[in-house]
């Protein structure tokens, strides 16, 4: 089916109160998940001396973001569609189920909601650092890329299949199960080389609290390109124009 390109929007849709709360909803699903994600990487550096390096540290870390991202799904679904990532939000704009300019105040949000977190992390761990992504020793930055492209594919994807088709039935039950658990899956798998982020606002937020963007742009390019992939490949082979209906958020 032919891509017919992203739709810019209507000014209302970053006016109407609707948007004020989706927006509002994304804040508080993505401050959610990246407290419990960040926190966990934290909570376990504190109780060992080398938490980065450890199977049990990349396990509990996985087991977090996939928790906490799962919640965070849930509870914006129904208000925002639970985007909770900027990389998800372009994933659904190129893909034609999402406006530019609902798109930003998406970006808007979660970025705020990373940066919230990071900070109340920070202030509640006695002014522990935030960690960073950053590309493992012994892999260049365009291998992180790619890296990064791979999992937010397999993200995107996996939130088109769930929560996106209209073919879904009842599968859209368990979206938020599913795509916590490819998270996880994929930071098991990512962890050791390039952190496994797929989330821009994950990424970006801790090294604005720390000060610390080292390889940083490696997770906007990433995740970018892989959500955005997905979201064209899936919308225009498995959806296509005919079938396609926005994601479950309020009309304009």
């Amino acid at each position: 089916m032919p891509f017919r390109g992203v739709a810019i929007g209507r000014p209302e849709e970053v006016t109407h109160p609707t948007a004020f709360k989706a927006a509002l909803a994304e804040l508080i699903s993505t401050l959610i998940f990246v407290f419990a994600g960040e926190g966990s990487g934290m909570a376990f550096a504190k109780l060992t001396s080398d938490a980065s390096t450890t199977p049990a540290g990349l396990v509990a870390v996985a087991l977090a973001h996939g928790l906490g991202l799962f919640v965070a799904v849930a509870v914006g679904a129904n208000i925002s569609g639970g985007h909770v990532n900027p990389a998800v939000t372009f994933g659904a704009l190129v893909g034609g189920h999402i406006t530019l300019l609902r798109g930003i105040l998406y970006w808007i949000a979660q970025l705020l909601g990373a940066i919230v977190a990071c900070l109340l992390l920070k202030f509640t761990t006695g002014g522990l650092s935030t960690p960073i992504h950053s590309v493992a020793s012994g892999m260049n930055t365009g291998e992180g890329v790619v890296m990064e492209i791979v999992i937010t594919f397999a993200l995107i994807y996996t939130v088109y299949a769930t929560a996106a088709d209209p073919k879904k039935g009842d599968l859209g039950t368990i979206a938020p199960i599913a795509i916590g658990f490819i998270v996880g899956a994929n930071i098991l798998a990512a962890g050791p080389f390039s952190g496994g982020s797929m989330n821009p606002a994950r990424s970006f937020d801790p090294a604005v609290v720390s000060g610390d963007f080292t390889d940083n742009w490696v997770y906007w390019v990433g995740p970018l390109i892989g959500g955005g992939l997905a979201g064209i490949v899936y919308r225009g082979i498995f959806i296509g124009d005919d079938l396609h209906v926005p994601l479950p958020v309020s009309d304009f």
